[in-house]
């Protein structure tokens, strides 16, 4: 077994993908965007954070988040997020009998793959592998399509022309 490590450097950046437990034919987080965007905008309000690029896919996002100086508790951050996304949600889902005996929804993944950002061209890299992601997933043919993207933030911007998207070759391990 790996002897896995979570790096918690206060006032650090990093990227993240979060899945949804059942991720076939689901399209709950765009389907529940207004109530996503609502969910962390809460958190933030509590635990701050910046918010330097974000994809949400049907099934699962990206993004890449700076934490104050001082503070390294983006775990909480994500525990936030998704228990209040869950909570304002009915309860529809299946539940497997784990997850009954545990309290637990049957809507997230429990947990997360974060990488600690190491550089500029480590965040420049992470940053274009977030937007390009919807392209890569087959959702839309060009970056700019996709509405649900802090994308379109970075064009007005000026850091990305509008017709971004161009040859990426960005593998990052623990994506989808």
């Amino acid at each position: 077994m790996p002897n896995y490590r979570r790096a918690f450097i206060p006032g650090g950046t990093w990227f993240f993908t979060v899945n949804l437990l059942e991720r076939k034919n689901n399209d709950l987080l765009v389907r529940e965007i207004d109530l996503l965007r609502e969910t962390v905008r809460t958190v933030r309000k509590r635990h701050p954070f910046q918010i330097d690029a974000w994809v949400v896919l049907p099934e699962h996002m990206h993004a890449v988040w700076t934490l104050p100086p001082g503070d390294a508790d983006f775990s909480k951050r994500w525990r936030l997020v998704k228990s209040g996304f869950s909570r304002a949600l009915p309860k529809t889902e299946y539940r497997a009998n784990v997850r009954k005996m545990a309290g637990e929804r049957g809507i997230w993944q429990r947990h997360f793959w974060e990488h600690l950002i190491r550089d500029e061209a480590d965040f420049e890299r992470h940053v274009d592998y977030v937007h390009v992601n919807p392209v890569k997933h087959g959702l839309v043919a060009r970056v700019a399509d996709w509405p649900y993207s802090s994308f379109h933030r970075y064009v007005e911007g000026g850091v990305y022309p509008e017709n971004w998207g161009g040859d990426l070759e960005i593998s990052i391990a623990g994506d989808d």
